[in-house]
This record gives structure tokens, sequence and C-alpha cells, in this order.
């Protein structure tokens, strides 16, 4: 399955959600394969601990010179065996965990038919590697999003799509999260451009809150009964939001809460982040777990 996440806004925690999404997958005993195409900002490699690739790889080869045409075949890293927020080997049980990182100092570029060409080779050998492949778009409606788009359209029927639609729980981010998707140019027109019905793309899209503080949260214990009423009545409004503008509960893969960890410093959230230094919440970890799993469900 090919996995393609995306945002309209920056700062959603796409990047780093999606590679928690990719670590949870793999120790669910999947092979993985993370696929950096934010080409402004590619920076997996610092959420998954790789120093080397913090902003990208520095050799030239990775997936924006292979798009361009600069090389035969993205560079690959073991994440399992280079990240230093792991233990430097697999764990029992668990599935490969690639990363095809970006070049650093890449930018957007203009799209070409060779690189549709290009990309479409890249996912449709990696499909016969791996079982998911989860594909870090840029930000908006982004010439990453074009090229990836118009390749997994030639990819076969047999190769499942999905989309991962990341938004924060504000007024603001619904309605870009909206228009993101069906709004002139978004995922749904361009996709039934490319021969999909209106029906099809609607099915291969999900949205995921990122950062929600539920009214109830233990966290917000300390709040004055006002705040506590205000923020009650916000809620309801941005869930009849979300309804009205196709976000509502059933095209909802996941709901991310706020938490300190993914706050103040991207990274991967371990089990003994959770259980032993007790610097991440047991919510975090459980609903990365869940929206891992949700990823291949056939009904929602």
């Amino acid at each position: 399955m090919i996995v393609l996440a995306t945002s309209d806004k920056g700062g959603t925690g796409r990047s780093v959600t999606t590679s928690n999404l990719a670590y949870r997958r793999a120790l669910q005993g999947d092979d993985v394969c993370y696929l950096d195409f934010d080409f402004g900002s590619p920076t997996a490699g610092a959420v998954f601990g790789i120093e080397a690739a913090g902003r990208g790889v520095k050799t030239g080869a990775g997936a924006h010179s292979y798009l361009l045409g600069d090389v035969a075949e993205p560079a690959r890293i073991d994440i399992w065996r280079e990240s230093s927020w792991l233990k430097k080997e697999r764990p029992p049980g668990a599935g490969r965990l690639v990363l095809v990182a970006g070049d650093e100092g890449g930018g957007e570029f203009q799209v070409q038919p060779q690189m549709i060409e290009r990309c479409q080779v890249l996912l449709a050998r990696l499909t016969e590697e791996f079982d998911v492949i989860l594909v870090d778009l840029s930000a908006g409606r982004s010439y990453a999003a074009d090229i990836v788009q118009g390749a997994t359209a030639t990819i076969g029927a047999g190769t499942p799509v999905r989309w991962l639609v990341f938004h924060r729980w504000t007024r603001q981010h619904i309605l870009a999260a909206h228009g993101l998707v069906f709004g002139e140019r978004g995922i749904v027109q361009n996709g039934e451009r490319l021969g999909y019905t209106r029906e099809q793309m609607e099915d291969s899209i999900r949205f995921v809150r990122t950062a929600v503080q539920e009214p109830d949260s233990p966290q917000l214990g300390l709040l004055r009964p006002t705040q506590a009423s205000w923020l009650h009545q916000c809620h309801e409004e941005l869930l009849k939001l979300a309804a009205q503008r196709g976000l509502g509960r059933s095209m909802v893969a996941g709901v991310i809460p706020w938490d300190p960890v993914l706050q103040w410093r991207e990274q991967i959230i371990r089990d003994l982040d959770i259980d032993s230094t007790q610097i991440a919440n047991p919510e975090t970890g459980q609903a990365f777990d869940d929206v891992a799993l949700h990823l291949t469900r056939t009904s929602h």
C-alpha cells in the first residue's frame, strides 16, 4: 500500500506524525519505507534521529536528485541501524524500516513528464519490497503532490493508494484542509482529471487531527469554569464545521493528542519514553498505534 501524507499548512505535525506511524507500523511487523518528498524541508532524518540526514542527504543522491534524473537510484538509510533514538538493531518481530531521504538544499521544481515516470518506476519498485510506503509531501498544492498523484494513477489497480490529510484542530486548519481536498485544483479534482471517479477519490482520503486538546483532558484540569465552558463550546463548533466541510467522523483516520515531547522536540516516541522516562503520554503512543493499524483497513 502507498500512503500519501499531506497538509495544506506547515506546522501541522505531518512529518513527525508520519514518521511515528512508519515506526509503529514496522514494530507491528510490516516492512515499511518512508519516502521524503517534502522538497522544501526534508527533515524526516532529524525526526528519526539520523544526524547525517537531518536536513536531507548531502551526497546528491536523495529523492530530489533521483526525480531530476541525476542518479539512477536514490540512497536508502536503514533507520533501525542509523537512528540515535533506537538501539541500532531491529527489535524482534519488527519489519524493515527504511528512509529514502530528500536532498539537503533541495526545493520545489516545475513538474516534467520524466519526473512522473521516474516516480512511478520508484514506487513500483518499492511496492515489490515493502508492505507500506509512506510518502511525506510538501505542504499545500505542491509539485510534489502533482508528481506523486500522477505516478500513482498509472501504477496499477493492484496497489492501493490512500491519502492522509493532516490538520490541527482549529477553524483555520479545518477550512484549509477542506480546500486542499475538495477545492479548486484540490486532491479530489486532480484525481478526477487523472481518471478516478469522485467516489474513488473520496474513499481514499482520510483526515488526521493533530495536537488536539480534548475538553475533558486531565491536562486541562486547572482551567477556570468559564474557560472550560468556552473550550467545550469551541470544540462543539469545530465538530459541526468539520462535518459541514466533509471532515466529519467517518472521514477521520485518527486523532493525535497534544503531547509535550511532540511540542518541544519532534522525535520518535518509543515505549521507554512512555513507560520508563515518562516524558510522553500513553495516549500519544496509543493514538500512533491506532492510526498505523487504520492505514490498511478496507472499511472505515
